[in-house]
């Protein structure tokens, strides 16, 4: 996998034909690096198709992207309905089933303990954008319309929507404490409130109530199903925690933990809510990709975000990833032009200074129009997904909301 990568990274026609020469100076590739990009674009298609075979083979049922192109940074999906009624915008259209969504996600933590109850609910207080139950609400009546012409939402589906909610509120509290965190959402982080000991416990007790939720809806695929999120999530974390030392692994290892800790969790929970409204398995994997790919698009522009918005706008520190030493997207791509870009990912950013130059490297390559793009493709896989189903208004709104993956500043 290794060489295949390395082969891609060769023959696509977005690498640069000559490396930047630093920061501080942007450089020019010359006419002859533009002439051995144009040779090279007949080859990108076979080299990413031989990557993406790659990864495909070493983690069976996630990498399942098409070839990939470099298209130009207009970013638009789809903006037209395919399904002749009138369109809605997709938050107000999936407001309409999560109506007290909150109130009732207090009521799945109905806690005695003042201060336990305080800081389960912290994060509940309808400030959120609640972007995965409006997903899942929308993905099950684009399911059961194209199952019945059914256009309810079953109270287990609904229920779904909450879950998923809980389960990533639980995962927002435990990462906190992990990267010692001290805002999100324009406020402070419960870790910092309450301790870190406490906000461990109060992570675990929210997990719990959504397990309690899952298993009162008493579908055992759909318990198998979710449960499998709390699992990647754990994984994610860990591999989150360590590097690849081999350069040519650590964009199959980042996109893999970008998979587990963000894309998971909205891709079963579609996966679920098609499950319980639709006996169809071919409609099972429409939706869980679709979720995959939105997913994995989502986390790939917060990710390009962390260098691009503010604090205030982000309602947290920008710059985040790398303090904690991460490599994300946008520094694995800027670390094709600028390779001494490697010891800084090897020792995360830890020596003085490394913050502040991996920044400006970044800044200065095309790391993030590269990670856009990434998004991009992403985005048009899941568009492709969900355009197999019946037409509705909630597979318009599904495939809308792709695009404001893409346009989000926040």
């Amino acid at each position: 996998m290794a060489s295949c990568w390395w082969r891609w990274r060769r023959g696509c026609s977005w690498r640069p034909a000559a490396r930047s020469p630093g920061p501080g100076s942007l450089g020019r590739a010359g006419l002859s690096g533009l002439r051995a990009a144009a040779a090279a674009a007949s080859r990108a298609q076979m080299s990413y198709f031989n990557l993406v075979k790659s990864l495909t083979s070493a983690f069976p049922n996630m990498y399942s992207i098409s070839r990939f192109h470099h298209v130009t940074p207009a970013v638009c999906c789809c903006s037209r309905t395919r399904s002749g009624e009138k369109y809605t915008d997709p938050f107000n259209l999936g407001w309409r089933d999560l109506k007290g969504l909150y109130e009732d996600i207090r009521k799945e933590l109905f806690i005695s303990t003042t201060e336990l109850k305080d800081m389960c609910e912290y994060y509940f207080d309808g400030k959120g954008k609640a972007f995965r139950p409006i997903i899942v609400v929308l993905m099950a009546r684009a399911c059961n319309i194209h199952h019945n012409n059914s256009r309810n939402v079953q109270a287990s589906q609904r229920a779904i929507a909450l879950i998923a909610e809980m389960i990533h509120t639980a995962s927002l509290v435990h990462d906190d404490v992990i990267d010692d965190a001290s805002s999100r959402r324009g406020k402070h982080t419960v870790n910092k409130i309450w301790g870190e000991k406490k906000a461990v416990l109060a992570g675990d007790l929210i997990l719990s109530a959504a397990s309690i939720a899952l298993a009162r809806i008493g579908n055992t695929t759909v318990v198998s199903i979710l449960t499998q999120v709390i699992e990647d999530l754990v994984r994610g974390e860990f591999l989150q925690l360590g590097s690849k030392e081999n350069e040519n692994e650590r964009f199959a290892h980042y996109l893999e933990k970008t998979f587990k800790k963000t894309a998971s969790l909205i891709a079963n929970s579609c996966k679920a809510v098609s499950v319980l409204g639709c006996p169809d398995p071919v409609v099972h994997e429409i939706a869980y990709q679709y979720g995959k790919n939105v997913g994995l698009a989502f986390q790939l522009i917060d990710d390009v975000l962390d260098f691009t918005s503010c604090s205030d706008r982000m309602g947290k520190p920008t710059s985040a990833d790398l303090k904690l030493g991460l490599a994300t997207g946008p520094v694995l791509f800027a670390c094709q032009q600028f390779p001494e870009m490697n010891a800084m990912i090897m020792r995360r950013f830890s020596s003085p200074g490394d913050v502040d130059r991996a920044r400006q490297y970044v800044l200065q390559s095309d790391g993030v129009q590269q990670t856009t793009y990434l998004a991009q493709r992403y985005c048009r896989e899941a568009v492709r997904e969900i355009s197999k189903l019946r037409p509705s208004p909630e597979r318009d709104a599904l495939i809308q909301l792709s695009e404001i993956v893409l346009t989000r500043d926040k």
